[in-house]
């Protein structure tokens, strides 16, 4: 299995991304986070992405800038390429309404952020344990409208 794993992290607090950056040096290595801090942002970076694009979306679905991360999972469901997209919710949130709510939008999981560094490092561990080193996941490959060849 070699090869990076490119993860878009759509989440707007910078110490979630630290934690998981900290987290991938021991349990993840393959991993590298793209991340974005707003709808606007996960938006633009989907639009203007070129070529062969992440492999997985770990998405906060309560994001203080703007739009909810709710509105960028139905907006990257309706996207050619991000249909193919395992889109995996990663939430304070435990109700159950979220999480129903989410699955509804297409969501392919939702997870609990943890409390603690360690659990930040089980989660990272658990993350390559299924989903680099278990699951077959897509490669999609992103090409903007206006690059497409229309022959």
């Amino acid at each position: 299995m070699p090869g990076t794993f490119p993860i878009l992290l759509v989440d707007d607090d910078p110490h979630i991304a630290d934690l998981l950056n900290r987290s991938a040096r021991d349990h993840f290595p393959e991993a590298v986070f793209i991340h974005v801090i707003s709808f606007a942002d996960a938006s633009r970076y989907l639009s203007d992405l070129t070529g062969r694009g992440p492999v997985l979306v770990l998405l906060d679905i309560n994001l203080s800038i703007g739009p909810s991360g709710m509105e960028f999972l139905h907006l990257i469901r309706t996207h050619p390429q991000g249909t193919l997209l395992p889109v995996v919710i990663l939430s304070s949130s435990q109700e159950e309404v979220d999480k129903k709510a989410a699955w509804l939008a297409g969501a392919t999981a939702f997870t609990q952020k943890p409390d603690t560094y360690s659990g930040w490092k089980q989660y990272v561990s658990q993350l390559r344990n299924y989903w680099y080193q278990t699951a077959t996941v897509p490669r999609v490959w992103f090409e903007r409208e206006d690059q497409e060849n229309h022959e």
